[in-house]
């Protein structure tokens, strides 16, 4: 069921310790960043000169029941990864890590983000002799791990070599059968990657909250081109080995894609969102009984709107969450009354109020539709819709699902347009310059492609996007 949101990024996880555990404390990391992606799941392990390893199609408590968790080796190093792809078939193959086997050893790689100049890498390495068993940027870059480990000698070199020639975004956790882990961030830095510390060893992670829940405390994020060696639970060496002339996060974890507890880049993703809603109530004040944010991806934005403007903040909606994903409605009148489903407002809350109603994002405006014409057949006098981040005009090349140009609402209609579509009785979207004043506190620059069209990469690097799968 698609609900009309864009779809999460994909997490990685690594654990080197001095016990054995490794399998299972990285299990519980990536169920704590399960809402990076719920397609796949994948587990890797060092024991011996070996990896071994397990991943399948599903959630992380689907793929790794309690048998598979104790047929997976005892081992104090492991890495893992949950998968949403933003093109092509979810098969077996394409879920990570993707292991990669070459003369003198093995690795096992966890990729979060999407490399642009992946096709041309690949047929570079087929003229090689290179073989490839899935459809995957990540599967390229694993590859070509290995091929420049053979060239060089040894896998950092490897490694560097490899990251010089990926053009686009890449948070990279590389297990080697020598039992170390190897931590990459692209030079632009558009995806987060950090690293925590506790009694036991050093944990690397897409989001703090992973390193949270597995008893890990946060030491600091991984620089954008930096490459960190960690083994036997310490961190051996941290070097900048690549540059670019600009940074960029993508500014969109801050909106949407993190977890509300996480801290990305120094800025905590709940104070981000909280200012935005904030922000929204200086750019977009309306007369108005409530405050209600859409469960929840609007929550914490509207809270901030609530605390600026004054108005009450009351929840709109019970959400249902054991609804899972695998129901589906064949007509168009079932799939409208699936918000409901999912989303039934409160009456008691609602009924005979002018509301304001926060969400995240408009895509292609079906799904807000849907939930205001919910709310007023509940009994709400007024919906003035606001949105936390600007209106979405571009496509994403560094791995967020965003619909092609032709197919997002903004570059359709106009937004007075858009509000007549949904029903809203106003509509409000935060200014890029808005967004970017909430988000001031991180230690990054933004990427904000999506919404300007500047993506800080020569667009002549675009021009192999969409002919292999991407993993965002």
């Amino acid at each position: 069921m698609n609900f009309d949101k864009l779809h999460e990024e994909c997490a990685v996880f690594g654990a080197s310790l001095r016990n054995d555990e490794a399998a299972g404390v990285t299990y519980n990391g990536l169920l704590a960043m399960q809402h990076r992606g719920q397609e796949g799941a994948g587990i890797a392990v060092s024991r011996g000169h070996s990896l071994l390893y397990h991943k399948d199609v599903g959630l992380v408590s689907e793929v790794f029941t309690p048998k598979v968790m104790e047929r997976l080796p005892k081992s104090g190093t492991a890495i893992g990864h949950v998968r949403y792809s933003t093109t092509g078939s979810n098969t077996q193959n394409n879920v990570q890590p993707i292991i990669t086997e070459f003369l003198t050893g093995r690795i096992a790689t966890a990729h979060n983000g999407n490399v642009v100049n992946a096709k041309a890498l690949k047929e570079q390495l087929e003229t090689c002799g290179l073989d490839f068993a899935a459809t995957s940027d990540s599967e390229v870059i694993s590859s070509l791990i290995a091929y420049k480990t053979l060239k060089t000698g040894n896998v950092f070199d490897g490694i560097v070599a490899a990251a010089k020639e990926l053009i686009g975004a890449f948070s990279l956790i590389i297990l080697t059968g020598d039992h170390r882990l190897i931590a990459v961030r692209d030079p632009n830095g558009f995806r987060p990657l950090c690293i925590g510390r506790n009694a036991l060893g050093v944990a690397v992670a897409s989001e703090s909250c992973a390193l949270d829940s597995c008893g890990f405390t946060f030491v600091r994020d991984v620089e954008p081109g930096e490459v960190v060696i960690i083994e036997n639970g310490e961190i051996v060496s941290s070097t900048i080995c690549l540059t670019s002339k600009r940074r960029g996060l993508c500014i969109f974890e801050y909106v949407y894609f993190a977890r509300t507890d996480s801290v990305i880049d120094g800025l905590s993703v709940f104070e981000a969102r909280h200012r935005m809603g904030a922000q929204l109530a200086k750019e977009h004040p309306v007369d108005a009984d409530v405050v209600c944010g859409v469960p929840d991806s609007g929550l914490e934005a509207a809270a901030g709107y609530a605390a600026e403007s004054g108005l009450p903040l009351v929840p709109g909606f019970v959400k249902n969450r054991y609804i899972g994903r695998s129901f589906i409605f064949p007509t168009q009148s079932q799939r409208e009354n699936a918000v409901k489903l999912k989303l039934n407002p409160l009456r008691y809350n609602i009924e005979g109020k002018r509301i304001v109603l926060i969400d995240d994002s408009i895509v292609r405006g079906t799904t807000c539709a849907l939930i205001i014409k919910s709310l007023k057949s509940a009994g709400a006098k007024e919906v003035h819709m606001r949105i936390s981040s600007p209106p979405f005009r571009h496509t994403c090349h560094f791995g967020t699902d965003i619909d092609s140009e032709e197919n997002l609402i903004a570059n359709q209609i106009s937004i007075e347009e858009i509000r007549q579509k949904i029903g809203a009785d106003s509509l409000g979207f935060i200014s890029i310059e808005g967004l970017e004043k909430s988000c001031e506190k991180s230690r990054m620059p933004f990427c904000t492609g999506c919404f300007t069209g500047d993506y800080g990469i020569d667009d002549a690097v675009f021009f192999d996007k969409g002919q292999l799968e991407t993993e965002a």
